[in-house]
């Protein structure tokens, strides 16, 4: 384990720059050519690859992972049947001897901080929630219990530092959410979905516009560092890789589909 994750920083770091840069590219080419700036700088995005760092990151460590006969879908095959709807397209998925191993979600957060928060909350419970009940009524069988994570990296902007007040017309808010911003909100939601068992592990990473252009950025919390999601991430991957007949090893293959539109209502990955 030790050895798959030697350099982690540095190449967390990589996809971190890779984020930012590929973002002021995508920004400035969109936006000049359609002549106008999206809300929560929507350009940005409609790209879909200012995400692949960690994509490929992710990928990378799970083929060294010793996995065998496994694809790792990204872009292309990711739907899983749900329970409340008929289908939900996933951001990576791992699939071996035709078995669900895991699933990861990658999403960013910059600007519209206000605008964008409840639909991001309403989004990881609602897929962790039709994931489950998916899997309780047997959708994914004969796959085992799959592990599931999601990566957040949010804009370390005054806009997500800035205290926020809570409106109580009716009945007083959970303290803890008393002048919270919204990168502490995004803090306790994570730490809340793991506690909780909705998602096996996640990861939050804080980045600024201009430092993160080199790479630079923040952890938040040591219980959602992305050492601690790997290592998760890995720990199935290496368990699955040790219950599966002894025989030659054939590195997983990744099958990358093209970029797709996301949708206009929530503002990109």
């Amino acid at each position: 384990m030790n050895i798959l994750l030697d350099n982690l920083d540095k190449r967390l770091a990589k996809a971190v720059k890779h984020f930012w840069q590929l973002r002021g590219d995508q920004a400035q080419s969109q936006g000049g050519v359609r002549g106008d700036k999206d809300r929560g700088d929507r350009g940005a995005v409609t790209g879909g690859k200012h995400l692949d760092g960690f994509r490929g990151l992710v990928a990378d460590l799970l083929i060294a992972s010793g996995l065998k006969d496994a694809t790792i879908y990204w872009r292309k095959k990711t739907e899983l049947p749900g329970w409340f709807r008929a289908e939900k397209n996933w951001d990576l998925l791992v699939v071996a001897d035709n078995k669900l191993v895991a699933i990861v979600e990658f999403k960013s957060h910059v600007g519209s901080f206000g605008n964008n928060f409840n639909n991001r909350t309403e989004e990881v419970l609602g897929n962790a929630t039709d994931l489950w009940a998916a899997y309780e009524e047997g959708a994914f069988k004969p796959s085992e219990r799959p592990w599931l994570g999601y990566l957040m990296l949010l804009e370390d902007a005054p806009g997500s530092n800035t205290p926020v007040r809570v409106k109580e017309p009716h009945f007083d808010t959970s303290p803890e959410f008393q002048n919270a911003s919204y990168r502490v909100r995004y803090e306790q939601l994570l730490t809340k979905l793991v506690r909780r068992r909705l998602y096996d592990a996640a990861c939050f990473i804080t980045s600024s516009r201009t430092a993160g252009r080199k790479g630079t950025y923040s952890e938040p919390s040591s219980e959602l560092s992305f050492r601690t999601f790997v290592t998760s991430l890995l720990g199935r991957a290496i368990a699955v890789a040790q219950m599966q007949p002894p025989g030659p090893t054939d590195i997983p293959k990744v099958e990358v589909g093209p970029v797709a539109e996301p949708p206009p209502e929530m503002g990109g990955e």
